[in-house]
């Protein structure tokens, strides 16, 4: 941009928000939750749902108050769900099916579910060649999203509405998302930073999980316990009641009688903000900026007093904000968290990372105090999951550029989920109203 543009934008931005602003005062007078959350910061209910709920406070005696997080999964908890899988076991498309179908299948239903998605997981002849590499990005998101969009092309049947025709696109997605991130990211790294591409087909006696890893790794090795830990992470992203912000988006395109590809597109576009689906990378950024400034990871006074430093915006990036800590709908604790612990502990010890997880658990246990005593009010606060993912992921050797990715090739089946209740349930496009407060003109 040059300085010419430059100050001409910046003219145009001081008129624009001359004109755009709204005063705070209106939106109370007017009963106008922002951000769809009343002032406690509970959400406005939009719709119904049998497909997750998600849990922070109980009503006791007509007052709602703070409990131990609850997340379910077609009225089965997320807890009972991961204890019922092997100590091996990849249980990534189980809980698919699971999130899809309405029930957990049966032997031969998981057989014939299974054998669908690995059909599915190839793309196009060409597609690679003519897609992908064409124009690749650092923003694997935004190359994912045109390779969604392009599938479009390849399908003959791309806006047929019926629901079997939806079903199958969403399964031909799940199956095709693991190689629409890794390539891309591969050839990212072929083309913008000098390196080299790898175009690993998929084993169908693979995970989702495991082929994930064996695709990205030019080794194509893994071990089970790194197969495990992200198989884990990928069933606790999977899905999170249908008030998160693109699984919203999803209910919202889909009831404008959009194709699938749009919609998940769509999806895609809200996942990769860094409220939502970026958070991770957020936290990972503050863990560096914390390793480069306290000595010893054990010591509790030393990272108490650089985290009043970040709090009070003297350093990081000055927003004054623990990332990774509180939840939007989560007080006590965030369930998808606690079970992810012992994951993350069993990782870090086969990585020899013992000295790092030490650092996040102290910074757990005391970032609630800290943040409390910043706000001078006495508030539940807990770490949310994407406190330790991006450790994992970095555990994992997965390149920050696909942290949020792998968090779509996880999400893909919420969102497919939600897409097929929103067609099945509901034939209304989506549209609130918006109250005007403009000043008129009369000619």
């Amino acid at each position: 941009m040059s300085q010419g543009q430059s100050k001409y934008l910046e003219r145009q931005i001081s008129i624009c928000k001359e004109n755009d602003e709204i005063s705070p005062r209106l939106y109370s007078e007017y009963g106008v939750n922002l951000g769809l959350r009343d002032p406690d910061g509970k959400g406005v209910l939009t719709g119904l749902t049998n497909i997750s709920a998600v849990n922070g406070t109980k009503v006791i005696s007509g007052k709602r108050v703070p409990c131990e997080g609850e997340l379910w999964y077609r009225g089965y908890r997320i807890e009972t769900l991961i204890n019922s899988l092997g100590e091996n076991e990849m249980g990534f498309g189980k809980i698919a099916y699971l999130l899809l179908m309405g029930e957990l299948p049966s032997d031969e239903e998981q057989k014939t579910f299974t054998s669908a998605v690995r059909h599915y997981r190839k793309l196009p002849t060409n597609f690679v060649r003519d897609v992908i590499m064409k124009a690749p990005s650092s923003d694997i998101m935004n190359s994912m999203s045109r390779s969604i969009l392009t599938l479009a092309s390849y399908d003959s049947e791309a806006k047929n509405p019926s629901l079997q025709n939806n079903l199958r696109q969403c399964l031909q997605l799940i199956g095709q998302f693991p190689m629409l991130a890794v390539y891309a990211y591969h050839a990212h790294v072929f083309t913008n930073l000098d390196g080299s591409m790898y175009v690993h087909n998929p084993k169908s006696e693979l995970s989702t999980a495991e082929n994930f890893l064996m695709m990205l790794r030019p080794d194509q090795s893994f071990s089970t316990v790194e197969a495990k830990t992200l198989d884990t992470a990928m069933i606790l992203h999977m899905e999170h009641g249908g008030g998160n912000n693109s699984t919203f988006t999803t209910r919202v395109v889909t009831s404008s009688g959009s194709d699938t590809y749009s919609t998940i597109s769509a999806a895609m576009s809200s996942l990769k903000g860094p409220k939502h689906g970026g958070a991770n990378i957020k936290v990972m950024n503050m863990m560096n900026d914390i390793r480069k400034n306290v000595k010893d990871f054990s010591d509790e006074d030393e990272i108490a007093y650089y985290l009043r430093k970040i709090l009070s915006g003297e350093v990081l990036d000055h927003k004054g904000l623990i990332y990774g800590m509180g939840h939007a709908v989560y007080t006590l604790s965030d369930p998808r968290e606690k079970i992810f612990k012992k994951y993350v502990k069993q990782l870090a010890k086969e990585k020899g990372r013992e000295n790092d997880l030490l650092l996040y658990e102290n910074i757990e246990k005391l970032a609630p105090e800290l943040i409390n005593e910043k706000r001078k009010v006495k508030k539940p606060v807990c770490a949310n999951v994407d406190f330790y993912s991006g450790f994992v992921f970095n555990m994992l050797n997965i390149p920050i550029e696909l942290y949020t990715p792998l968090f779509a090739v996880a999400r893909i089946v919420g969102w497919s989920a939600h897409r097929m209740e929103e067609l099945i349930c509901t034939d209304k496009i989506i549209r609130p109203a918006y109250m005007s407060v403009m000043e008129k003109h009369e000619n």
